[in-house]
């Protein structure tokens, strides 16, 4: 029985020794693993759950503010194809705007050949089109023309929109 009783004391002496080592394992591993997670946040390794990530992504985008520009020259011109026979006329007035003070310049500095694209443009206009079709596609053509004028100073940004101040037709 002597022999039993060592056996079991052996035994019981690797129980309580194994269930230490297991605890040191768990606590290691415990460890290691807060350290991981904390390092990757640290090097920025968690892309998702980062809020300054998630703030940039649902934040609206900005625009700056609004800069409007007045030409001061009305825009006469008679229609190229008269309605029945009568001579008709168009006066325009219009503001652009723009987002950036350098557009505004240019559109300032190159305003004599601006002028002259819109005159020609509103010129070739047929006044039977404009008075039934209205005037939204007359003012898109007007900024893709004064766009394309300004593209080709190598300016990469446009005018955002013309606004028709005043619009005359007789």
């Amino acid at each position: 029985m002597a022999e039993e009783q060592d056996d079991i004391e052996v035994t019981e002496g690797e129980n309580g020794g194994g269930k230490s080592k297991l605890l040191i394992i768990i606590i290691a591993v415990l460890v290691l693993a807060l350290g991981g997670v904390g390092a990757m946040m640290f090097l920025g390794g968690d892309k998702e759950g980062s809020p300054s990530e998630e703030a940039t992504s649902d934040a609206p985008f900005i625009k700056s503010a609004a800069i409007y520009y007045t030409v001061d020259q009305d825009f006469n011109v008679n229609f190229s194809k008269q309605s029945n026979g009568e001579v008709r006329y168009l006066q325009i007035k219009l503001k652009v705007m723009a987002r950036d003070q350098l557009i505004i310049d240019a559109f300032k500095l190159h305003l004599p050949a601006i002028q002259h694209e819109i005159l020609l443009l509103l010129y070739g206009q047929n006044y039977d089109d404009l008075n039934s079709l209205g005037t939204k596609s007359l003012q898109a053509a007007v900024l893709a023309k004064v766009n394309e004028l300004l593209k080709s100073e190598q300016l990469e940004n446009g005018l955002e929109a013309v606004y028709f101040t005043s619009f005359l037709m007789q």
